[in-house]
């Protein structure tokens, strides 16, 4: 893994030649953020030596090089995920390729499902926390010392200056947001009532089927790590909603405007 993600990286630096500020993952319909970009190389996945490929509608499969709001990024347009028979360690792969081009900042975007009964549809949501319910840890297994410790600090999991600095923008741009606690499930059927009873009651306000394998890869190579969630649908014990991934997309598409802003505001105001 360490070698076919050091070739990886390789070949990716001898194209961008330059360390990038952040890199970006887009989630399920937040594909249009990557228009922001000025483009300066894309790469499709199936271009780029070992690296995997998304099966999921309203996932791209592009890394994008460019400029946004002045600063460097690389983006990834579209994600991979535990449901889809990937291994947990090819879900987390392009996250040490990151950190292996020196990039210190990450950027995650997903949409899950509201638990809070404050959230509503097409609401964004910045990730304070999280609960890991996935069936597979992505660090099991021999440590690798030279990616990070054996255990890792997780006390602080999504920055807390980044997530300062994202409310500000959302504040002065007049855009509701919430800060919420995130429960990661393996996916991909959406959640039956009852489950999304039990997350409520173990703390969680938001569900879905990502991010968290990406994030605990993140901390523990020690990279700064900032999350933002588009509510697409709620569910509780007592809501009985029909949901389906073209209502997901449609309502990501709908909060687009404001996740952009939010993002936009961060890559530029945060330092």
């Amino acid at each position: 893994m360490l070698e076919n993600s050091k070739q990886t990286a390789e070949f990716i630096k001898n194209i961008i030649k330059e360390t990038p500020d952040f890199a970006i993952v887009l989630g399920s319909g937040l594909g249009k953020l990557q228009e922001e970009v000025e483009a300066i190389h894309t790469l499709e996945y199936s271009e780029i030596p070992n690296f995997p490929q998304t099966t999921v509608a309203g996932h791209g499969g592009k890394l994008i090089y460019g400029i946004l709001e002045g600063k460097k990024v690389l983006m990834m347009s579209g994600r991979f995920h535990y449901y889809e028979g990937h291994s947990m360690e090819t879900v987390v792969f392009p996250i040490r390729v990151f950190h292996l081009l020196g990039i210190k900042n990450l950027i995650l975007s997903n949409a899950s499902g509201g638990i809070n009964k404050s959230y509503s549809i097409a609401d964004i949501a910045i990730v304070k926390d999280h609960i890991n319910m996935m069936p597979e840890h992505p660090l099991r297994g021999k440590n690798i010392d030279e990616l990070g410790p054996r255990f890792v600090d997780m006390s602080e999991p999504y920055n807390k200056k980044m997530i300062s600095v994202a409310e500000k923008v959302a504040s002065e741009n007049n855009i509701k947001i919430h800060q919420g606690t995130y429960v990661a499930l393996q996916g991909p059927t959406f959640e039956t009532p009852a489950e999304y009873g039990m997350i409520k009651a173990i703390g969680g306000d938001m569900v879905g089927m990502s991010t968290v394998p990406e994030v605990i890869v993140a901390k523990h190579m020690g990279m700064d790590v900032f999350c933002i969630s588009i509510i697409t649908d709620l569910g509780g014990p007592d809501i009985a909603h029909s949901v389906s991934h073209e209502e997901v997309l449609n309502a990501a598409n709908t909060a687009m405007p404001n996740v952009i802003t939010v993002v936009k505001g961060l890559v530029k105001n945060y330092s």
